[in-house]
């Protein structure tokens, strides 16, 4: 599984943390059927959006990017997110990145800009022939969306105003890496491509992340690892998390209306409740951030915490079968959290009786911790 990181300049808002728990749980349910997993994530510690950041805060971009990293990995860690076994940064990853290029410019695939100055190198998107089935979108929704998300179809001298940037050539004041392509930094989309290619290999079973890199982020990292590889599918599966909202408006850095782990951390909100209250409603839809759900999250595991510790209950075997079903069944954690209300209810139902199973509170907490990886 190869799930795409953050760009480390600000801290880790619910946004990303709702998409890192989706994968988070794929992790736990494949490991809890037996699975040897191997799970890739990067970080994106060098692109526009950081270089900015430092700029405008007159910080070095070096000191940001390490900064805002070991951040999110406390906040993951705080949200018993179970890491990676690779997590990869696309600084380390530069000579990589350079050798792939090079064998797109070699096979076609890739071409530089008619310009003496900045001699850019460029992806031609028609080169596979499937450009566009990973998102389906259409080509006035390409368009469109492309330079709201990183995209420069201005750019003169490119051959399609939606080819994507492989290698930028060296700016004044920007920092860059002597290599044969000529001094200079990665594109964002080949940077995902040679990580899972050199950790994975092409056809692995998952590539996960937010929904709002379906296009153009995943479509082109999938192009250029088919172009480079000559085979197809990059991925089995394309897996997107739906975006958190707040106050009706989509959770993002730009529009500046977050809500961060570490924030939530200071005012001693339990990792558990931000687990329960993002799991509340399906990963793939969009939905709000409200103090409303969060307090019917810090409601819901009290009355777990209170049934587990109860010295016997109804029995669970069913109860755990069916949370196994249904997070199997896409995700379906709303479903996984009823059917673990269910026992609940009937083990505080029935506190006071003498009937009952004495290992059933036991087997709840211990399949709650596992597989939703929340505490009780």
């Amino acid at each position: 599984m190869y799930v795409c990181g953050i760009t480390p300049y600000d801290a880790t808002h619910l946004g990303h943390a709702a998409t890192y728990l989706a994968f988070d749980l794929v992790y736990r349910l494949w490991l809890d059927a037996g699975h040897e997993v191997h799970y890739v994530q990067n970080v994106t510690d060098i692109d526009d959006p950081l270089l900015e950041r430092a700029e405008r805060d007159s910080e070095d971009w070096i000191a940001l990017g390490l900064r805002e990293t070991a951040l999110f990995r406390e906040d993951m860690e705080a949200l018993r997110v179970l890491p990676p076994r690779d997590f990869v940064g696309a600084v380390e990853s530069v000579p990589e990145i350079v050798e792939v290029i090079e064998k797109l410019l070699s096979n076609g695939a890739a071409y530089r800009v008619d310009d003496p100055e900045y001699p850019d190198v460029y992806f031609d998107r028609t080169f596979t022939g499937r450009f566009g089935y990973e998102s389906n979108y259409e080509e006035e929704t390409m368009r469109a969306v492309f330079p709201e998300r990183g995209g420069d179809p201005q750019r003169p001298g490119k051959r399609d105003p939606l080819d994507a940037l492989l290698w930028r050539a060296a700016r004044p004041g920007e920092p860059a890496w002597e290599s044969s392509l000529g001094r200079g930094r990665p594109g964002w989309h080949i940077e995902c491509s040679a990580i899972a290619l050199n950790h994975l290999g092409i056809g692995f079973d998952v590539q996960g992340g937010g929904s709002d890199l379906a296009f153009p982020h995943h479509e082109f990292s999938a192009a250029h690892a088919e172009a480079l590889a000559g085979e197809y599918p990059f991925a089995r599966h394309y897996v997107h998390a739906g975006m958190i909202g707040l106050d009706g408006e989509k959770m993002s850095k730009s529009k500046g209306n977050l809500v961060f782990v570490s924030r939530l951390r200071a005012d001693d909100v339990d990792p558990s409740a931000i687990r329960l209250a993002l799991f509340a409603g399906h990963y793939r839809e969009d939905r709000e951030w409200t103090d409303e759900l969060l307090a019917q999250a810090n409601s819901r595991l009290a009355r777990w915490r209170e049934a587990v510790s109860l010295p016997s209950g109804p029995d669970a075997e069913a109860t755990v079968d069916r949370l196994r079903e249904h997070l199997a069944d896409d995700l379906n954690t709303p479903k996984a959290l009823a059917a673990v209300d269910a026992w609940v209810n009937e083990a505080l139902r029935h506190r006071s009786g003498a009937t009952g199973s004495e290992s059933a509170p036991a087997l709840v907490r211990a399949a709650v911790d596992s597989l939703l990886g929340v505490v009780l």
